[in-house]
């Protein structure tokens, strides 16, 4: 297993990248029926409280923010991750920086 130097801590980075996203997609929209039923709650529930049907609903600005905050946390994973691999004698100098940049390019993709 390759890496190391930051103890792997860079996967909480990726996993934090990828509930924001989701948070994102799921923005407002009405929850499925699995998704209900995740929630334990009773049907009556949902005739008392209609909007427990859908997710959280964030101002269109809220969601921007979210979305710059989205870039950088990418940014922030591939960075942690190539310097881990470099720090961890995975890879030299020039494999880091071209990694480096192959990895941001595919991010902007």
């Amino acid at each position: 297993m390759s890496g190391g130097h930051f103890d792997y801590n860079q996967s909480r980075i990726g996993m934090i990248a990828d509930e924001l996203e989701q948070l994102i997609i799921d923005n407002g929209r009405e929850k499925t029926k699995d998704e209900l039923k995740e929630t334990w709650r009773e049907p009556e529930w949902y005739i008392k409280y209609p909007e427990d049907k859908y997710h959280t609903n964030y101002p269109d600005e809220v969601i921007e923010k979210f979305k710059a905050g989205l870039i950088i946390l990418r940014q922030a994973y591939v960075y942690t991750q190539r310097i881990d691999w470099l720090l961890s004698g995975d890879d030299g100098s020039e494999t880091f920086l071209n990694r480096l940049t192959e990895d941001l390019e595919k991010l902007t993709k």
